[in-house]
Parts: C-alpha cells; sequence; structure tokens
C-alpha cells in the first residue's frame, strides 16, 4: 500500500507588534477544509517577532488579496 504523503502549503500570519502591517508566510500542514496546522520556520525565533497565531496552532484561513497577490490568510484559531 503506497504511504500517503501530508498536504503541506504555504499560508500567512500576522506578525503582531511591527507599526504597520505585515504578514509572513509560514509552513503548514493541511489538516480539514480551510483548516492548517503552523509549522514552524527554520528561523523562527518569538523574542525576534510575533505572530498573530503560534507554531502548533490549527487556524481557519481565508482567501485575500494583499497587494496584487491572492494568499491564504489565518484568520483564527480553531
Amino acid at each position: 500500500m503506497p504511504e500517503q504523503k501530508a498536504n503541506f502549503e504555504t499560508i500567512y500570519v500576522r506578525l503582531l507588534d511591527e507599526g504597520t502591517d505585515v504578514v509572513r508566510p509560514v509552513p503548514a500542514r493541511l489538516f480539514g477544509e480551510d483548516v492548517y496546522e503552523l509549522l514552524p520556520t527554520p528561523n523562527y525565533n518569538p523574542e525576534d517577532e510575533t505572530w498573530e497565531f503560534l507554531p502548533g496552532s490549527k487556524v481557519v484561513v481565508q482567501q485575500t488579496t494583499i497587494g496584487n497577490q491572492e494568499i491564504q490568510l489565518a484568520i483564527a484559531q480553531r
């Protein structure tokens, strides 16, 4: 039986305390329809930047436009 491959994607998380609106691309594992589990980036440092939702969180995403790019943005914890 072939091994199932996990569904990994890049979603975006807001950074807090930046003085302006900033989002960060974050690796995530698809958990269910529009629900992802956030994974830490290789250089994740909670003392350097504050994510709206921490690595390991399960979040709901929503398609949104920033600039002229369509992204999946984390909008709520699940």
